[in-house]
C-alpha cells in the first residue's frame, strides 16, 4: 500500500473497529507503517514515558490504549473522524520535546509542537484541508482540562473555544487520561470528576 492507501485503511480502522489498536499494531507489523508518515506513529514505540504517570510505557502503548477507549465513546462525538485522529495522533510532539530533565523524562510543550507535526502529517495523506485543520486544533487543546485541573498558566480558554468545541476536548481528555494501563475504580472516577468541572467551567464561561 502506498500512504493514501494506508491513510484510508487507518481511517476505516478507527471508525469501525471495536478495538483499533490490534489491527493498527498488525499494520506495524507488516511494515505498513515504515513509510512517511506513517513512521511517524511507529517511532513512538521508542519513546518512553514517565512511569508514574504513564505505566503502559511508550507513547505508542499509550496512544493505542487511548484510541481503544476513543472508539468506545466515539458515539459522543460530534465528528467521530475528527475525534478518532485526534486520539491517534495527539502525543505527536513527544517525538521533538521529550527530554530527561533532573533525572526524569518529560515532554513540555508537545499540545504545541504536536499541532504542527499532525498538520504536516495530515497534509501528506490528506486533502480535506478543514479536516486536517480540525484535527491538529483537538492536538493543540488536548492538554487542556489537566491545564485547568492543575491551574496552570498554560490554560488558554478563549483561544480554545475559538478553535475546537469545549466538549470535544473534555471527551478526548478522558480517553487520554484512561489510556493508562490498568485503573482503579476510584481512578477512573476521579477523571470523570475532573473533566465534569472542566464542562461545568464553559458552561458559564462568558470571554
Amino acid at each position: 500500500m502506498n500512504s493514501k492507501e494506508i491513510f484510508n485503511k487507518v481511517n476505516e480502522i478507527l471508525l469501525k473497529s471495536n478495538k483499533p489498536s490490534k489491527e493498527i499494531r498488525r499494520l506495524i507489523e507488516n511494515g505498513e507503517f515504515d513509510k512517511e508518515p506513517f513512521e511517524m506513529i511507529k517511532k513512538l514505540e521508542n519513546v518512553e514515558q514517565n512511569l508514574k504517570y504513564h505505566p503502559e510505557g511508550s507513547v505508542l502503548n499509550h496512544i493505542l490504549l487511548v484510541v481503544d477507549k476513543a472508539s468506545e465513546v466515539k458515539k459522543l462525538s460530534e465528528n467521530e473522524r475528527v475525534f478518532m485522529w485526534s486520539a491517534l495522533l495527539h502525543d505527536l510532539g513527544k517525538l521533538t520535546t521529550t527530554k530527561i530533565r533532573r533525572g526524569k523524562i518529560t515532554s513540555y510543550n508537545h499540545d504545541v509542537e504536536g499541532e504542527k507535526i499532525g498538520k504536516n502529517f495530515l497534509d501528506m495523506v490528506s486533502n480535506d484541508k478543514k479536516f486536517n485543520e480540525d484535527v491538529s486544533k483537538m492536538i493543540r487543546y488536548h492538554m487542556q482540562p489537566l491545564f485547568y485541573d492543575k491551574n496552570l498558566p498554560f490554560f488558554d480558554p478563549q483561544n480554545m473555544i475559538n478553535d475546537v468545541k469545549y466538549k470535544e476536548i473534555a471527551l478526548l481528555s478522558f480517553c487520554d487520561r484512561l489510556g493508562r494501563g490498568n485503573l482503579s475504580l476510584e481512578t477512573i472516577n476521579n477523571e470523570k470528576e475532573r473533566i465534569e468541572k472542566f464542562k461545568q467551567y464553559f458552561k458559564t464561561y462568558k470571554g
